[in-house]
């Protein structure tokens, strides 16, 4: 574990830390006016590899070759020159600092972090941090790598979890959930939804998808899988007879079937690493997947209510009224496709960079 203090003063900025992997939603923008939870759990910090955040310097500002040493290789309006490295915390778990009003951003209904850092170090007023929890963006802080350290901290150090005990006993994501939003006279409302962190998945593993289809058709596994993945891939990719196959693969999964092209694998959570068969083919291309959307997809929770005498249990789902389901075809989040796609090598491919540029220009927009 660890805590981070003040580069200035030495004064702890935070509680005691675990490290684990970015969210692949932490950059999303979602839908205008909704209240988007907390990014982080509580007790652990991820490290941003990316910059995030002004100043910012426009495409035709930057050589492409600083642009592919920094992993882009797409062009881009602008890119964020701040420092990289920001370390994301939950804004629970910041300590000893205060806000700078003056550095509101261009924020709705809270702060956005255009200003840069927004807090300061109540021992020694260096700015050392940015909070957002502006409408549509994930709540988070991001401690400033050039104004905070992380030394080690008292308490237990345990090791990651086993892919098998993750197989096992670790937690899903539901593909659907209620959207709360900042209403109007009458307080905050909700409405049922697409779950933002299955659109941000999606658009990341489709960019992935794309890379290891080469430009043919994919199929992937019918259900749930196919609403969330087919429809987008079958409208980007071509028709044709020659089919790669994608196949939802992992620990405690079957043995993999001959002629599978692609495998949808999950990432661990930890150590951001991604699943790898014992003894993957050669031409099989891993397309990561967070670990609560891969194990939902390869054992579904059943909405089916069954029945239930005397008092109902608190895990007992009442058949009255039925559970609600979005009323529109799932779309994946078309923010975190473009910044996945324009960070593969592959997108170099001129049928690739096509597709990225006409998502630019609108042409495709529908399928996300």
């Amino acid at each position: 574990m660890f805590v981070f203090v003040c580069a200035g003063c030495g004064g702890e900025l935070t509680a005691p830390l675990s490290q684990v992997s970015l969210p692949v939603h932490a950059r999303q923008k979602y839908g205008n006016g909704t209240r988007l939870p907390v990014l982080m759990q509580p007790g652990t910090f991820a490290v941003d590899p990316d910059p995030w955040g002004g100043p910012w310097r426009m495409w035709d500002e930057i050589d492409p070759g600083e642009a592919e040493a920094r992993g882009i290789y797409a062009q881009a309006y602008a890119l964020s020159d701040s420092t990289p490295g920001a370390s994301v915390i939950a804004p629970g778990d910041i300590r000893g600092t205060r806000l700078i009003p003056e550095k509101r951003g261009g924020a709705c209904c809270g702060l956005d972090g255009a200003d840069g850092p927004n807090m300061a170090c109540e021992a020694c007023d260096l700015p050392v941090a940015t909070r957002i929890d502006d409408c549509s963006l994930w709540q988070a802080v991001r401690l400033s790598p050039d104004a905070v350290h992380r030394i080690p901290a008292d308490g237990v150090h345990t090791a990651p979890l086993s892919w098998a005990e993750l197989a096992e006993n670790g937690e899903k994501t539901p593909p659907f959930e209620p959207i709360a939003t900042w209403g109007g006279r009458l307080g905050p409302n909700h409405y049922w939804s697409w779950s933002p962190q299955w659109e941000a998945a999606a658009g990341h593993a489709i960019a992935h998808l794309l890379v290891a289809s080469q430009g043919k058709p994919v199929k992937v596994p019918g259900g749930l899988s196919a609403d969330v993945f087919q429809r987008t891939l079958d409208g980007l990719l071509p028709a044709g007879p020659s089919t790669r196959r994608a196949v939802l693969a992992g620990p405690g999964r079957p043995s993999l079937d001959v002629g599978v092209d692609i495998l949808l694998v999950p990432v661990h959570p930890q150590t951001g690493h991604t699943w790898s068969a014992a003894d993957p083919a050669a031409s099989t291309y891993p397309v990561p997947l967070p670990l609560g959307v891969w194990l939902w997809l390869t054992s579904p929770q059943s909405y089916l209510p069954f029945p239930a005498s005397g008092r109902i249990p608190q895990d007992v789902l009442r058949d009255d009224p039925l559970p609600l389901l979005p009323n529109s075809l799932f779309r994946a989040d078309r923010g975190t496709f473009q910044h996945t796609l324009a960070r593969l090598p592959a997108v170099r491919s001129p049928w690739l960079g096509t597709i990225l540029k006409n998502l630019v220009q609108g042409t495709g927009a529908d399928l996300f």
